[in-house]
C-alpha cells in the first residue's frame, strides 16, 4: 500500500515539477512583479482613497494576484510569438 501511495504521489509530482522547469524563468518574473505590485498597490489605495488599513491590503492582494496570473499569461503568450516568429525567419 505504501508502494502504490509513493507512486501515486510520483506521478502527481512529475507534472509540477515539469512545469516549473519549463517555466522558471517566466515565474521567477512574476513572483518578482507581484510582489512589488502589493506595495505600489497597497500605497496607493491608502494615499489616492483614504481607505483604511484593512481595505488597502486587502486591494493590495487581491488585485497584484489577479494581475500576476494575467502576466503569466501574457509572457507565455509573447514568448510563444517571439519563438514563432524566430521560426518562420529561419
Amino acid at each position: 500500500m505504501i508502494d502504490y501511495v509513493r507512486k501515486q504521489i510520483y506521478l502527481v509530482k512529475l507534472p509540477v515539477q515539469r512545469f516549473f522547469n519549463d517555466n522558471s524563468g517566466t515565474i521567477l518574473r512574476t513572483v518578482i512583479y507581484t510582489i512589488g505590485h502589493f506595495f505600489i498597490a497597497a500605497t496607493c489605495v491608502w494615499y489616492f482613497t483614504g481607505a483604511n488599513f484593512f481595505a488597502a491590503i486587502t486591494d493590495a492582494i487581491v488585485e497584484p494576484l489577479i494581475n500576476g496570473v494575467w502576466y503569466f499569461l501574457l509572457d507565455k503568450y509573447w514568448a510563444s510569438r517571439m519563438a514563432n516568429k524566430e521560426a518562420a525567419q529561419a
